[in-house]
């Protein structure tokens, strides 16, 4: 089985004044299955995980509508409010629909110490308790409170998206590498192979890339690292069919089971 583990949907009618804006012409319109089913059949992909893209309820309403009409969408992260103080019964109530894996606050959005806030303690308690996973939408800055997040709840499944987006375009992060290593000595977490395209710039092609593929690798090992599209988004900097196979000639072809599908419905409990 081949999973895609982060892809979006979106109708700009509901994303008035939120991103994306005009200037991203390839990505600035609607989004809805009929526009990714071909490029899955084309590229032998079985599934997706469909991940939210507004910290808002009815995004996550939305998401799950299509999930329940779509069988290729296997899984949905949504969101919520994991700082309300009714957090813990939003969490209880989200978990009991079936397609619902996991939650995603928009942590890139928030300040460096956002995670270390304890306010956030009780919704994470609730969903390592429901079994969801959470999916840390965060930059390099994040880093340093993400470890210290994972360490608080070394029960809860977390998997770091796009790498935490280090900046390829100017070549690279200073500490990233380090606190991505602490992240990895942490048997709770995970890290997603998706989103380094649109963080290349120019650098783009696929040496642009082996460096930064290779230290997930080594950091993660192939049972570890999971391979997401990041589709619409990906339209940015390059095409589906281009990221998958640059991904499959930067994984060692006898974890390809394992990177491309077998680690993302272990995470994230599909069916």
């Amino acid at each position: 089985m081949r999973i895609d583990a982060h892809q979006h949907f979106w109708l700009m009618a509901a994303r008035q004044g939120e991103w994306p804006p005009p200037e991203l012409g390839p990505i600035h319109r609607d989004f809805l299955p009929p526009d990714l089913l071909p490029l899955l059949r084309e590229n032998g992909v079985d599934g997706t995980i469909l991940v939210q893209t507004l910290p808002s309820a009815a995004d996550t309403d939305f998401m799950l509508d299509l999930a329940g009409q779509h069988r290729f969408i296997r899984g949905v992260v949504g969101w919520a409010d994991l700082k309300a103080a009714d957090a813990p019964r939003q969490v209880r109530m989200l978990a009991a629909h079936p397609e619902l894996k996991g939650l995603r606050p928009m942590v890139q959005a928030e300040s460096a110490d956002w995670l270390d806030d304890p306010a956030i303690d009780p919704a994470a308690a609730a969903m390592a308790e429901a079994g969801l996973c959470f999916d840390a939408l965060v930059l390099p800055r994040h880093l340093p409170s993400l470890i210290r997040f994972a360490q608080r709840h070394p029960a809860l499944p977390i998997v770091i998206d796009h790498a935490a987006k280090p900046e390829i375009a100017t070549g690279g992060t200073p500490g990233w590498a380090e606190d991505m290593a602490a992240l990895a000595a942490l048997p709770n977490v995970r890290c997603k192979l998706s989103g380094l395209l649109t963080e290349a710039g120019d650098r783009t092609g696929i040496g642009d890339i082996r460096p930064y593929a290779e230290r997930l690798t080594a950091l993660f090992g192939t049972g570890r690292l999971i391979w997401g599209s990041d589709w619409p988004v990906l339209r940015l900097a390059g095409d589906y069919a281009g990221w998958l196979e640059m991904c499959r000639q930067l994984i060692p072809t006898e974890a390809h089971d394992a990177v491309f599908g077998g680690n993302a419905a272990a995470f994230y409990r599909l069916d």
